[in-house]
Parts: C-alpha cells; structure tokens; sequence
C-alpha cells in the first residue's frame, strides 16, 4: 500500500489523482500547512525538504510531484501512462514532465510567493515576471492542442495530463486563467469531466474551480 502525505489543492494533488485513476490501495496522511506541519521533525524525517507531497513505498519515503508521477506510472506499467523507452513519444514525455516541474511550477511559486525571490519590496515585480512565465506556458499549450487532441501526448492520457492539468487549476484565480485560452480551455473542461479528478476535490474538500 502507498501512503501519500498530501496538503488540499498543493502539488499532492496530482499524485492523489493519479492513485484513483489506477485504483490501488493507498492511505492519505494530512499535513496541515496552515500550522506548519511540514516543518515539524517527525515530517522533515519523511521529506527534509518540508513540502508536499511525499509519499512512502515499501517502507522507503520518496518526495517531488513529478518524480512521484513518474515513478507511479512506471510501477504501474498496464496503464501506459508513460511511455516506455523506445516509444516515440518517450523524448516529448520527458520533456514536458521536466517543463512542468523546473519552469512551470517555479513560476507558480513565485506569483504565490512573489517576496521569496525578491524581496517585499520587490514583489510586485516578481509577480509580473512569474505571471508573463506561466502565461507563456498556456501560450504553448494551446498551440499543443490547437490540433484537436485529447492529451497531452495525443489520444492517450498520460503523467503528463496530472500535472498539467492541476497546474491549470492553479491559476483559476490568476487574471487570465488557464481556460481563458480556446484550445486550452477545451482541454481543461476535458479534464475537469474526468470523475477521478472530481473524487480528488471531494477528498480534499475542495469546491472551486471543479465545475468551472
């Protein structure tokens, strides 16, 4: 059994989402950031980079959304949600997971926490910086999906869908969401239909965004 330490709507959310697609067995193990859980010893012994989500497999803690993905995916090889090597679509695999996890996700950290890399006084700036990154990236996607595919990666669903389709979910508040782009828009309505996606919110009690 998989234990996922997860936080509501942080970067655990796509690794919760992918354990429902694949319906094995799995506990969820609440860190409440709101009190600083994540900083607590007995949490920094599972993951000493004092995020979320971790995730313990076979007695042994592992750490960082995408890689947790990755590793899920490839555990769990019947599902065809990574590509194995050789595939054509292994290199465009790789490459987006990496894309979302060191340029994507980093912008978001800083729109949401724009004084870490700047500074207060300094903020304003790096919100504008972090919201041209992510907007960038939607530029991209919509062109991606400007072909009419499902997925990312074509007919299939894949890691790659997971994490991209919470990082959506993470600007729903931004002033241009994710679905203000057409063809990119299409694709998260897609996602949002997806009932294991709307068994994540229920779990996490999340309300927002879910039905749009």
């Amino acid at each position: 059994m998989y234990s996922l330490y997860y936080s509501p709507g942080t970067a655990s959310l796509a690794v919760h989402w992918m354990l429902i697609e694949l319906g094995v067995p799995f506990e969820l193990r609440l860190v409440d950031i709101e009190t600083k859980a994540q900083r607590s010893p007995e949490y920094l012994a599972i993951n000493p980079s004092g995020q979320v989500p971790a995730m313990v497999i076979e007695g042994v803690a592992y750490a960082e959304c995408a890689a947790l993905l990755m590793l899920l995916a490839e555990r769990h090889p019947e599902r065809g949600f990574a590509p194995p090597p050789g595939d054509p679509q292994r290199a465009a695999y790789l490459q987006w997971m990496i894309y979302f996890a060191n340029t994507l996700q980093p912008a978001f950290r800083a729109w949401f926490y724009a004084d870490e890399p700047a500074g207060a006084a300094n903020a304003e700036a790096a919100m504008a910086a972090a919201r041209s990154r992510i907007e960038t990236a939607w530029d991209r996607l919509d062109g991606v999906f400007a072909d009419g595919r499902p997925f990312l990666l074509g007919e299939r669903l894949s890691a790659t869908d997971f994490l991209a389709a919470m990082l959506t979910r993470w600007s729903r508040n931004m002033p241009r969401p994710a679905a203000a782009w057409p063809h990119l828009g299409a694709y998260v309505a897609r996602m949002r239909s997806m009932p294991s996606l709307r068994e994540v919110h229920v779990r996490e009690g999340l309300a927002d965004w879910i039905d749009g």
